[in-house]
């Protein structure tokens, strides 16, 4: 009689990874392309080990995006050991075009979890909050820490080290107040609502200096126009997008209700509002994240429920009592966000890859340069002072804090990052103390914040 036998996991892990090796030194060596076969492979690659780091690192309380990032750059610098099957995937088009897909998605998802109503009702403490916390970052970056960290640059340079600095990535610290039962603090309250603020204010600066690189020149009037151009597409989108949006949804759900084209349809609002931000000069998240501030649950109204909603509800018809009505309205809640639950699967597939990606741009040999290690220190020094005298606004609370709060750069700053480096304007010195710079912050701010937040 056979007796079943149990695999342990480091055999398995180790079988898996061999065949993978193989299979990566085989094609590296053949004497013919395997054209989109090999792409295939790289992704399998990508996203097996983009979804094992992250959530290695989630067990000590760190966000998910840190390995991504990490894992991509030890992937981007195997050569430093001798194995080279992973050089042109830094280079590989389909790969780049997954990757910009992938932050596409991203920042519509991030539209998508924004309000308007929030916006509003934020309240002057956190507005005055995120206007401080771009403005001070950007300053120190452009003409300050830039100039003097790293002489010789050229100006747009500067903008762009100006512009990554400014950024916020709230999903850190959101976590972090979540883990500790303090998302309803006042302290909480205006670090997030000032973040929804901060979105709009950082993605209006990349506009800005986006459009300012590509015109080659910085005026005065050329400011002016530009920042007009990115809040004219940003409100005027949203304000005809409400108008478009509903009809669309209308006519397709005649069409046919059903999830497919519930999908197809928010899909294609956020790739045609990417495509005219990239058409008017605006990087194309900027769009993106337009997109998901259009769409909310009540213009996806004439579509099917989703399932479980609609087999729940004649359940219910004759219930009353207590236990029903918190069904209700956890049903309603699902029924409301369900098109963010769609789009889950598409952001587990695509924004790893933009991270991995990310990473594997940085040449780790500059990690072992000491100028370049002090360099990306007082970035980070300058990129958590203009964060944190952000929190002097907040008003009679730890404002500590709020300052701390809006400090983790994320995957917001690598997306800045990522742009300036597409346009050429951000070095790969630059790049690696940028990447520093947003390792730096992800990994101290959680840590800062527990011990802050256990005297609040």
């Amino acid at each position: 009689m056979l007796h079943s036998r149990r695999v342990s996991r480091p055999v398995l892990w180790a079988a898996v990874l061999a065949c993978v090796a193989y299979s990566l030194f085989s094609s590296a060596h053949a004497a013919t392309p395997e054209g989109a076969s090999q792409n295939f492979l790289w992704l399998a690659v990508i996203l097996l080990a983009a979804n094992i780091a992250a959530r290695s690192v989630e067990r000590f309380h760190l966000p998910g995006v840190l390995g991504e990032l990490l894992v991509g750059v030890a992937l981007g610098n195997l050569a430093l050991v001798g194995v080279h099957a992973l050089d042109p995937l830094k280079k590989d088009a389909v790969i780049a075009f997954i990757a910009e897909l992938g932050v596409v998605i991203l920042l519509f998802q991030i539209g998508l979890e924004s309000s308007l109503k929030q916006m509003r009702e934020v309240g002057a403490r956190a507005f005055a909050v995120a206007v401080i916390g771009i403005a001070a970052p950007f300053l120190l970056g452009t003409f300050l820490v830039g100039p003097w960290l790293l002489p010789g640059q050229p100006f747009n340079s500067y903008l762009f080290l100006g512009a990554t600095l400014t950024a916020t990535s709230v999903g850190i610290t959101g976590r972090v107040f979540q883990d500790l039962g303090k998302v309803k603090t006042r302290e909480a309250q205006i670090v997030l609502g000032a973040a929804v603020i901060d979105d709009v204010l950082g993605l209006v600066i990349l506009a800005v200096v986006t459009g300012l690189v590509r015109e080659g020149s910085v005026s005065a009037p050329g400011v002016v126009v530009l920042v007009a151009e990115a809040i004219a597409f940003l409100a005027g989108s949203i304000a005809i997008g409400r108008v478009v949006a509903p009809w669309m949804s209308r006519t397709l759900a005649r069409i046919h209700a059903g999830v497919a084209m519930k999908l197809a349809l928010i899909i294609s609002i956020c790739l045609v509002m990417a495509w005219l931000a990239q058409l008017i000069g605006l990087a194309p998240i900027v769009g993106a994240f337009a997109a998901g501030l259009v769409l909310e649950p009540v213009i996806l109204r004439d579509f099917e429920e989703p399932d479980i909603v609609r087999e729940l509800h004649p359940l219910l018809q004759n219930e009353n009592g207590g236990r029903a009505a918190r069904i209700r309205k956890v049903l309603e809640h699902h029924s409301g966000q369900h098109h963010h639950h769609l789009l889950e699967p598409l952001g587990y597939f695509f924004v790893p890859v933009f991270f991995v990606y990310t990473g594997m741009q940085v040449q780790i040999a500059s990690f072992l340069d000491a100028g370049i290690l002090l360099v990306a220190f007082g970035v980070t020094v300058a990129a958590i002072i203009g964060k944190i005298v952000a929190g002097c606004a907040a008003g009679a609370v730890n404002r500590a804090v709020v300052g701390w709060g809006m400090v983790p750069r994320g995957e917001v700053g690598l997306i800045f990052a990522m742009v300036g480096n597409q346009l050429g304007v951000v070095s790969e010195q630059m790049f690696s103390v940028i990447i520093i710079m947003v390792i730096l912050t992800t990994l101290v701010t959680p840590m800062v914040l527990m011990r802050l937040l256990k005297a609040v």
